[in-house]
């Protein structure tokens, strides 16, 4: 049998294999190139991605980090946070505008020229920068000149290294929401490099000089190993939670499961998971350019839909609470200068209206059928149902012999055989009457 010392020894030794085996592994990452994505419009999320994967690539000391973007922009304080990551990182950081087909649309422009080197994809597409309001709306002349001369002094700052045309492309994509393709920016010196993938632009980046703060660094990336740092799952969901078409459905799921919860009490699983869909929902709505008054016609919707069900009008207000949860969408997401990509699908709208009624009129009319259902267990449950005599004093019903008497005892005496419907219950004994036919 071991003895406690050796048992010791063991889990001491096993410790120690598994330090050194994640140690070695570190050391097998270390100095290599770390792979983030940004897909999308801009979000708070990919802040909070950014600022982990560069600290992790600061951990591992890897030599360069990799940012895979492709996004059509986002709101302006946004990239302000996302460009000053990037610049104040101690590993340099590559702005890749990929894969094929990929843009960097808007505040994407800012923030490529914000890398410490930056390439393009074939098919790839930079530009179209100028500034819009919170909602997508034209700013007014005032406010949009500022705001162009601040994101143009942005960009003159951030390409001094590069050739007089770089900046002039640069400040065209803000002043007119000119577009380039690859091809235009590489000749211009806007990017460095056209690369096809990771791999090819690891090796033409290899010998590369780029500026950091603590001065000139030369890239050697050379069979460099590639580490992709995905969202946890935690970053994927809050990102998914900015998608106005995900908002939407779980906005209009979440009050279907509360009123299957209410319709059916006793239970807690449809009305939690009806709340936690709520729960997600505002926090989208939240972070999402919304107009919150479309709230108002969402929720009229829904008491409509309870209204069709306890005073029917063969369909007039379900139909009114359809056009309610349309309105009251189209309005929330799509209010006359919403950005385009956060704006919800209509046919989206339609098709989930529609269903959304159909399940909200099909659940309520099954929970007031089983409040209106008589009582099928008990001794109630015997009035109405027809049994047979046996005796003057007794009948069977239900399978059971039960001591009887008519209901009306002017009507004679109970024969056998004779057919009865059971009137009433008083304690042991039934009350019935001739079945008629």
């Amino acid at each position: 049998m071991p003895t406690a010392l050796s048992r010791r020894f063991a889990a001491c030794l096993l410790a120690a294999l598994l330090a050194l085996t994640l140690v070695g592994s570190a050391a097998a990452q270390s100095g290599g190139a770390l792979v983030l994505t940004i897909d999308g419009p801009l979000t708070a999320v990919h802040s909070l991605y950014l600022e982990r994967g560069l600290g992790q690539a600061d951990r591992a000391n890897a030599e360069v980090v990799i940012l895979r973007l492709n996004t059509p922009g986002g709101q302006l304080d946004l990239m302000d946070q996302l460009v000053a990551q990037i610049r104040a990182s101690e590993v340099p950081v590559v702005v890749f505008v990929a894969p094929r087909g990929a843009t960097a649309g808007s505040a994407g422009t800012i923030i490529t020229l914000a890398g410490h080197a930056s390439a393009m994809a074939p098919e790839t597409v930079i530009g179209a920068a100028s500034p819009v309001g919170g909602q997508g709306e034209d700013l007014d002349e005032t406010l949009s000149a500022k705001i162009k001369e601040d994101l143009k002094a942005k960009v003159r700052v951030l390409a001094a290294h590069r050739p007089p045309q770089a900046i002039a492309l640069a400040e065209s994509a803000i002043d007119s929401a000119k577009a380039a393709t690859v091809a235009e920016a590489y000749a211009a010196g806007m990017i460095d490099f056209m690369a096809d993938d990771v791999p090819d632009l690891l090796q033409q980046l290899d010998g590369f000089t780029v500026r950091l703060d603590d001065g000139e660094r030369v890239l050697q990336t050379a069979g460099l190993s590639v580490s992709d740092v995905p969202m946890t799952f935690i970053e994927s969901l809050l990102n998914l939670l900015t998608n106005p078409n995900v908002v939407f459905l779980l906005l209009s799921l979440g009050p279907l499961l509360i009123l299957v919860e209410l319709s059916s009490p006793g239970g807690w699983v449809a009305g939690f998971a009806g709340l936690v869909a709520l729960l997600l929902a505002f926090y989208g709505l939240g972070v999402l350019p919304v107009n919150w008054f479309g709230i108002i016609f969402i929720g009229l919707a829904f008491v409509l839909f309870i209204m069709e069900v306890n005073t029917p009008t063969h369909g007039g207000l379900a139909a009114a609470g359809v056009g309610s949860l349309i309105i009251g969408a189209l309005v929330l997401f799509n209010s006359p200068g919403s950005p385009v990509f956060f704006r919800v699908s209509v046919p989206l709208v339609i098709g989930t209206a529609l269903a959304l009624a159909a399940g909200v009129i099909t659940i309520m009319t099954f929970a007031l059928r089983a409040q209106r259902r008589p009582v099928v267990v008990g001794v109630e449950s015997l009035v109405g149902q027809v049994g047979e005599v046996r005796t003057p004093t007794s009948v069977q019903v239900a399978g059971e012999l039960w001591s009887a008497e008519p209901e009306d005892p002017a009507a004679g005496a109970l024969e056998p055989g004779q057919k009865v419907v059971v009137a009433a219950v008083r304690g042991l004994r039934v009350l019935v009457h001739l079945k008629k036919g």
